[in-house]
């Protein structure tokens, strides 16, 4: 079985305000928030746009920029729960439990824990801070404490701004910043995307297109059940 963890996912984005992402497919049921009181599996999308959703090819370097392993998870006991909401964390640092990393090219990838007033459980929310602007760069936030085979993942975000992507979303069955599921939501752009990373290079193989409002919290819910991952959107 291989080791998971879990994760927050900024996309080239110069502020996101709150992101779970998670590396999973072999340990135990997880679930992640970033409200005290946990999260519903609703997403303040609207309609989809008349165009229907088209996949997009294969996209990244040919050759990916060098990325650490991760370090191998505990696995959890089935029914083990995280939520995670930041308020007893520093601000302007890194929260406890967590560590980052990128995939793609640019600078190096920065996060913090900063007070949003609007946030989901106040006063605090975890916000990706950089403001490369580098085409083709993903930072992640991924979470220390543990791997799952069963898993109900959920985030709270708010695309804040940006100029080459404003989006977030969750990493899952995450090997290395290189290797993993994501699903992505992207105001830029209005549209949700499930991708393939695979040697630092991304496939899209799901999406759909809906409203993704700046500057108002979205959520995103990722289910699976041991080698059979789905995907759960809903308004």
């Amino acid at each position: 079985m291989s080791t998971t963890k879990s994760a927050f996912l900024t996309f080239v984005l110069f502020r996101v305000a709150s992101f779970l992402a998670r590396n999973d497919r072999d340990s135990d049921e997880r679930q992640q928030g970033v409200s005290k009181t946990g999260m519903s599996a609703q997403s303040t999308a609207q309609e989809p746009e008349a165009n229907p959703d088209t996949d997009e090819g294969e996209e990244g370097p040919a050759v990916p920029a060098a990325a650490a392993p991760e370090k191998p998870a505990v696995q959890q006991a089935s029914g083990k729960q995280f939520v995670y909401n930041f308020d007893s964390d520093q601000a302007g640092q890194l929260p406890s439990t967590f560590h980052t990393a990128k995939t793609g090219r640019g600078t190096q990838e920065k996060w913090g824990v900063t007070g949003d007033p609007t946030a989901p459980s106040k006063p605090n929310v975890v916000a990706q801070i950089s403001t490369d602007q580098t085409d083709y760069r993903f930072p992640l936030l991924i979470s220390d404490e543990g791997s799952f085979q069963d898993l109900d993942l959920r985030v709270k975000f708010k695309s804040v701004s940006g100029k080459i992507d404003r989006a977030g979303g969750l990493v899952f069955c995450l090997k290395d910043p290189n290797n993993y599921y994501i699903v992505r939501a992207n105001a830029l752009e209005n549209n949700y995307r499930l991708y393939h990373v695979i040697n630092g290079r991304r496939g899209q193989f799901a999406g759909a297109n809906l409203k993704v409002t700046s500057g108002e919290w979205h959520e995103l819910r990722v289910g699976g059940s041991g080698d059979q991952d789905h995907l759960l959107l809903r308004r």
